[in-house]
């Protein structure tokens, strides 16, 4: 009897499988499960894999000197050493760190203080027509926004002009004036991109529970301490998380610096972007060009990570 029992028991050391063999089972079985999702995420990844990851085996020629038959001679850092002592770069490098960090501040200070008001509206149909205004600029293209603000700014035919001179003021060519080139270029940036930057904090209100705004109201808070105490709070991982996401675009400023700049203002307009293509495909420097690309990668990727930290330090936790 004892050994016919024996025979019926499951044998447990079979039965039992290691947690590295359960987990890879349980892969298996998700990716046979939603192999059809992944199928149709399949071109995304293709394109990806050959648009942004096979270009940077093109970091190597930052190490190389490339002559002008396409002929690599290996010369170290020496590029990077050129980097450091080219006063251009630098104006260049200051120019892309102002721009972008001022950009940041007045993109999170505006979407987000605009978000809060348009939460407040409750007549459905005056908000969605505001948000639809605030929209539209966002699908323009920057060549269609130069077009625009380049006739809108124009010393001999703009409006902004026209009404100066009528108002019995000297006219200014605003977008040639260092002193005006900085302040008119951030000003178009929150005009373009603030209506569509709203809809994440939009969304993250819509979150909020309803409840800790009813309780804030009989103990008598005001709309600024809910603001303050409930709102802001509550969407601060959602605020982070852009920040972070901004502080990622801090150097990649060029299609909106490019369609207004000019040789005038490059002391205040010329940014990492536009530096790069002009010493590399304009005057063929590929090199010392992929040298400064290289660079730029770098310090984005130090200023993501020393966010992220900060977000740790803050908040207890990391956002990436």
């Amino acid at each position: 009897m004892e050994l016919a029992n024996k025979k019926n028991l499951p044998n447990l050391k079979n039965d039992v499988e290691p947690p590295e063999k359960k987990e890879q089972s349980l892969i298996v079985k998700r990716l046979y499960k939603y192999r059809y999702f992944y199928l149709m995420l399949l071109p995304t990844i293709i394109f990806f894999v050959i648009f942004h990851y096979l270009p940077m085996l093109g970091i190597a020629y930052s190490f190389f000197d490339m002559g002008i038959f396409g002929d690599l001679e290996f010369i170290g850092l020496d590029n990077f050493q050129r980097l450091f002592e080219t006063s251009d770069f630098w104006i260049a490098f200051k120019n892309t760190l102002i721009l972008s960090l001022f950009n940041i501040f007045l993109n999170m200070v505006i979407t987000v203080g605009f978000a809060l008001l348009l939460n407040e509206i409750r007549v459905k149909i005056y908000k969605k027509f505001i948000q639809t205004m605030i929209y539209i600029p966002h699908f323009l293209s920057w060549v269609v926004v130069a077009a625009i603000f380049t006739l809108l700014l124009s010393e001999n035919f703009g409006i902004v002009n026209a009404v100066i001179d009528k108002l019995g003021g000297e006219k200014v060519y605003f977008l040639v004036k260092e002193e005006w080139w900085r302040p008119i270029f951030l000003g178009i940036l929150r005009w373009k991109d603030t209506g569509y930057a709203t809809i994440i904090f939009l969304a993250a209100l819509a979150n909020i529970n309803p409840d800790l705004y009813e309780a804030a109201e009989i103990d008598g808070a005001g709309k600024i301490k809910q603001a303050i105490h409930i709102t802001l709070p509550s969407i601060m991982v959602v605020i982070l998380t852009v920040l972070i996401l901004e502080m990622a675009k801090v150097m990649n400023l060029f299609h909106s610096v490019f369609v207004f700049y000019n040789p005038l203002v490059y002391n205040v307009s010329d940014v990492l972007g536009t530096y790069t293509y002009r010493v590399g495909l304009l005057q063929g420097d590929y090199d010392y060009a992929t040298a400064v690309g290289l660079f730029k990668s770098i310090i984005t990727t130090i200023l993501v990570l020393f966010t992220s930290y900060m977000s740790k330090r803050i908040r207890g936790e990391s956002v990436i």
